[in-house]
């Protein structure tokens, strides 16, 4: 081309509702129109820019990294105080700066941490002059556009004030590297500027850039943006005014049209080409380094390290008295430590063992899972619990010298504050700017885009949760589901304007970034400062702080995450550990837990809610036909129910086998090792790449990739590569073609995602401890779960009520004997119960609870109503409502019912306002003894879930029989007496709904009565015709055809229809 310009002040959707673009969809525009660079600035961060790099790079287009910092001259403020006229200036400032040097790109990433560090909280803060001064090395600086420090300079006084504005610049920055920028969008004040900022930049000798200000790839995409703006100011766009850009013309442009646009300064296009090649830093050369672990003096660390492992093997192999076991997981730890030395490993892997011997010794639960239980170094150090050379698992899957990538190991600790310790462990050892989270980019899905444009739209409040309430977020999705159909659902007009348009940029906006959260726990250490590879900030969580990339983007640039994971299971274990001993008297080690043939009988009844990884519809329904008998079994079992192994048609088959009913063959003879534990079917990743190798010649390269391909998201095309090379191999081993569609089926159904052997025993070991503690230990493990919630498959309100079926006696919430969180008790004969805890109740604060707890503990307990107000006075008159409401204050004395405690705490004082404190003694006087009618059952039962979601008292359905039974509306129970092909009727409040992308659009909802639990198979055209009830409704009625096979009952839907007479508000379990 004759026309040459380069984009050098470009924003991304990163720039968090001040972009409208994805980074990749602004590098496929610059492509389109024939750029060789491009810059991307994002707002005061590089969170655009990881991606934006990887896209160019694999576009071979050259990406430029910069940030559009915010100066303030008031420090952080983010606006002026009330004294500075709102016309004289804007603050803060929008600063452009690009990388030149990776020193430049250091500075960068420090001056945004410094002045996004210096707050308090989580927030945007803004950078002053002084932080310039300090980072401005290997920087080049643009004056911005109509919100940069040279137009607020001119506005507030004049040429005069730009050009000092700009010499203030030049001081900091150096005469080279400052260049005065204009933007042309067809707007008169622009254009003012713009003149003044030429006339500047003549007597200041300083060279002029011409940009435009991208905010957007297209100009079709403005829309976007002023959604986006409007979003962003909480208003409605009928409103936004002024708020918005004037036109749509802030896109990507080509060169001609930039040459045309600056004809009579022709100089400030060309200047974009030098700076262009100026701008030697790009992404791959961050210089990122994982830190290594301190030794003592006279080790190294792979010699530290080779210590460690060999007293690993002597403390696990050697209780198990097998010599030959021994002999082999000392020379897979030889192989092993050979490679990790070869790969200079040593450190990470210690840093993962420094953590866990640091859980260790703060009574922390935690264990590995994942590919890393492949690793015998792994199990010595006490990094897993699975044993991999007992188990024969690839240590391939795990580490490869030929991939070219740092080990992955995941740590499970119990969530919340156990985890929190190991966290802020690693904070201290490494430092604030040592050690941040990964970040997580929160972006729009379906129901949010509905929600956030239909309210800039103006819709109303109740036409907004009716909309974005029919909308599903499933799994699978047919033909029929479009957010265009869920509106019609739920009774809009699609051919009003306002609804329609609602719906456009709904649709548009899914998957753009709505701002930045925290990964679960993805730790990113470093070498040094991470401050000078990433910027940092504060995290939400007091305490934390996070980088600006996430998971994949740090894999993209080659960052070295830990990953510390809070699984709830692991924190109810570790509650469950401190329960047992104190109130049944045994001490259990999850590591030596018997086998236990009721525990095994219970799972095989898929007797299993609240149970790890075996408790799902999915998982129910498969139990029986399985019928575990031993660990393994289980881990088999949570291998089973994944997509891949659906998707290949490999649990029915594995199903049939195991119960006899079909022969096991092989794909081939040859793969009879690799897949005689599993009936001849594949299960396991690990088996998928052992069968590549011995069928298709693959070799550990070739192995690895295939690794790489099933387990990435989108995998299909990889897989599709590989295929053809697989096919050659096999047929080179003289397998049929028959044969070779089969193993490709196989293999190629691992792209939807199934579990590696190694990771389906890490949690098969965790489901067979929560299946032995729920059937040993029953009021431990309910109080456990209860603590820890949510949780898992199922709500609060279900898991009482199937703990009641198991005999734990339940008792309600009680101010004279409740804590903040579920306890157990000893009642008569030494008897055991749980007692809900006034964690469960709604709108009561903890502090108000607690303070409860100390005013009885500390005086004892409270004598009647008023004794209780007069001594917490923290509690509100909302609070001691709820707790009234619910029987909380039952036992005090005087108090005769729910509605009799109600009305005692209003009399004794706690209404507010003056008019009811002057009438107290009035109150208590003449209306002591007022008659009060109590509530009735049905009324008690809705007070209950009104206030805390569940009930200790009989299941909402049970009040319903009795009318349901006339209407020949079985209970779940009633099911297992009926034929196979039978109509039915059945009933009950939706304890979950799930729609997987296995299923082909049939949807599963569980029905709870209070018998148990009854699932329903929703097919398509029952589905579409229903979909507002299955989506919403929380009670319903249901007919169809019963399903029975191998002791698996479903109800196949004909037709449904919501309780609409049922008050209730239960809480159901939705999987999307």
């Amino acid at each position: 081309m004759t026309d040459r310009y380069v984009e050098l002040h470009a924003a991304s959707a990163f720039s968090f509702l001040e972009g409208a673009s994805e980074p990749e969809k602004l590098i496929e525009r610059a492509l389109e129109l024939e750029m060789s660079a491009m810059a991307l600035l994002d707002r005061n961060g590089v969170y655009g820019s990881a991606r934006f790099h990887t896209s160019a790079r694999r576009n071979e287009l050259r990406a430029h990294v910069g940030a559009e910092v915010a100066v303030s001259s008031f420090g952080s403020r983010l606006t002026p105080p009330a004294w500075v006229p709102y016309q004289h200036i804007t603050e803060p400032v929008r600063l452009p700066l690009l990388c030149e040097t990776r020193e430049g790109y250091q500075n960068l990433c420090r001056l945004i941490t410094r002045f996004k560090m210096r707050e308090t909280k989580k927030q945007e803060g803004a950078a002053i002059f002084d932080d310039l001064e300090v980072h401005a090395a290997g920087l080049v600086c643009l004056t911005g556009g109509d919100e940069g420090p040279l137009a607020a300079a001119l506005m507030r006084g004049g040429e005069t004030a730009g050009r000092e504005t700009v010499e203030r610049l030049i001081r900091i920055f150096g005469r080279n590297n400052v260049y005065v920028e204009l933007q042309r969008h067809c707007e008169r004040e622009e254009e003012w500027r713009n003149q003044a900022a030429i006339r500047i930049a003549r007597s200041l000798q300083l060279p002029v850039l011409a940009t435009n200000g991208v905010r957007y790839a297209t100009p079709y995409d403005k829309e976007i943006l002023d959604v986006f703006t409007a979003i962003r100011y909480h208003t409605e766009l009928d409103k936004a005014g002024r708020l918005l850009t004037l036109n749509n013309r802030r896109h990507l442009q080509t060169a001609k049209e930039m040459n045309a646009l600056f004809c009579d300064v022709p100089h400030a296009t060309e200047n974009t080409v030098e700076l262009s090649s100026r701008l030697k830093f790009e992404l791959g050369d961050l210089g990122y380094e994982f830190p290594s672990y301190q030794v003592p003096d006279g080790e190294t660390m792979d010699s530290f390290l080779r210590k460690r492992v060999a007293e690993g093997v002597q403390r696990r192999y050697g209780p198990k008295n097998n010599r030959d076991l021994y002999h082999r997981a000392e020379k897979q730890v030889e192989r092993e430590l050979a490679l990790i030395e070869k790969l200079g490993f040593a450190g990470y892997f210690l840093i993962v063992w420094d953590v866990v011997q640091f859980c260790k010794r703060s009574g922390i639960l935690i264990q590995g899972r994942g590919s890393a239980a492949n690793s015998a170094v792994c199990y010595a150090l006490e990094i897993t619990i699975v044993d991999p050379v007992g188990m024969d698992l690839l240590f391939e899957r795990f580490l490869s010298e030929s991939r070219n990538e740092w080990p992955d190991i995941d740590l499970d600790l119990p969530s919340e504050d156990k985890r929190e310790q190991a966290i802020q462990y690693v904070y201290r050892r490494y430092g604030e700017l040592g050690a941040a989270m990964t970040a997580n980019v929160i972006t729009y899905r379906a129901k949010s885009a509905t929600r956030e444009v239909g309210k800039v739209m103006g819709l109303d409040p109740d036409s907004l949760d009716k909309m974005s309430g029919g909308v599903g977020n499933w799994e699978w999705r047919g033909p029929n589901d479009t957010m265009a159909h869920s509106y019609k659902n739920a009774g809009f007009d699609l051919t009003n304007s306002r609804i329609a348009k609602t719906l456009e940029v709904s649709m548009r906006i899914q998957g753009l970034p709505r701002h930045l959260g925290q990964h679960s726990g993805g730790m990113v250490i470093c070498q040094g400062q991470l401050d000078q590879v990433v910027p940092l900030e504060r995290a939400s969580m007091p305490g934390r702080t996070v980088i600006q990339w996430d998971k994949e983007d740090c894999a993209d640039m080659h960052i070295i995450k830990v990953d510390l994971l809070g699984l709830g299971m692991m924190a109810v274990l570790a509650d469950c550990l401190n329960l047992i001993p104190e109130f049944y008297g045994d001490r259990i080690d999850l590591a030596q837990l018997p086998e236990d043939d009721n525990v095994y009988r219970t799972i095989q009844r898929a007797d299993t809610i609240g149970m790890f990884q075996i408790e799902s519809r999915a998982q129910m329904a498969s139990l029986p036909k399985h019928r575990p008998t031993k660990r393994y079994c289980i881990t088999k079992q949570v291998a089973l129910i994944r997509p891949g192994p659906i998707h290949g048609d490999m649990t029915h088959p594995y199903l049939e086998r195991r119960m006899g009913r079909q022969p096991v063959t092989y794909p081939h003879p040859s793969l009879k090792p690799v897949l005689e534990r599993t009936l001849g079917v594949p299960l396991f990743q690990e088996q998928l790449l052992k069968m590549a190798m011995i069928a298709g010649n693959f070799s550990g390269a070739d192995a690895d990739e295939l690794r790489r391909a099933v387990g990435m998201k989108r995998s299909w095309e990889r897989m599709k590569n590989l295929e053809g090379k697989l096919r050659d191999g096999m047929t080179e081993n003289g397998i049929d073609p028959k044969s070779q569609d089969q193993i490709v089926k196989n293999i190629s159904s691992f792209a939807l995602y199934g579990f590696p052997e190694s990771h389906a025993a890490s949690f098969g070991e965790l489901a067979y401890d929560s299946a032995y503690i729920k059937v040993k230990y029953p009021e431990a493990f309910l109080c456990a779960i209860l603590n820890n919630q949510p949780m898992g498959f199922y709500s609060a309100a279900t898991l009482v009520k199937d703990a009641q079926s198991h005999g734990v006696h339940v008792r309600p919430i009680d101010v004279q004997t409740s804590d903040w969180q579920c306890t157990i008790e000893r009642g008569g004969h030494e008897k055991l119960s749980m007692r809900i805890g006034f964690g469960y109740v709604k709108n009561l604060t903890k502090r108000s609870a607690e303070a409860l707890v100390a005013a009885r503990e500390a005086d004892g307990p409270f004598r009647s109503a008023e004794d209780l107000t007069q001594r917490v006075p923290s509690l509100s008159r909302q609070e001691l409502a709820r707790l009234a409401g619910v029987g909380a204050l039952n036992t005090l004395d005087g108090v005769e019912h729910r509605r009799d405690a109600i009305w005692q705490v209003e009399r004794a004082g706690k209404l507010e306002g003056p008019l009811f404190r002057q009438n107290n003694d009035v109150l208590r006087d003449d209306d002591a003894s007022l008659p009060l009618q109590q509530m009735s059952t049905e009324e008690r039962l809705v007070a209950d879930y009104a206030g805390t979601s569940l009930t200790v008292g009989k299941h909402p359905m049970a009040y319903r029989r009795k009318a349901l039974s006339k209407q020949n509306v079985l209970s779940s129970n009633d099911l297992q007496n009926r034929r196979h092909g039978e109509f039915v009727l059945i009933a009950g409040c939706v304890a979950a709904r799930q729609r997987p992308g296995t299923a082909n659009g049939i949807t599963f909802m569980s029905l709870e009565d209070e018998a148990g639990l009854a699932n329903l198979i929703i097919m398509v055209d029952v589905y579409e015709r229903n979909q507002s009830t299955v989506i919403r409704s929380k009670f319903i009625l249901a007919g169809g055809i019963l399903q029975v096979q191998d002791d698996v009952i479903h109800v196949k839907v004909a037709w449904l229809r919501p309780l609409s007479d049922q008050a209730l508000e239960v809480q159901s379990h939705d999987f999307h």
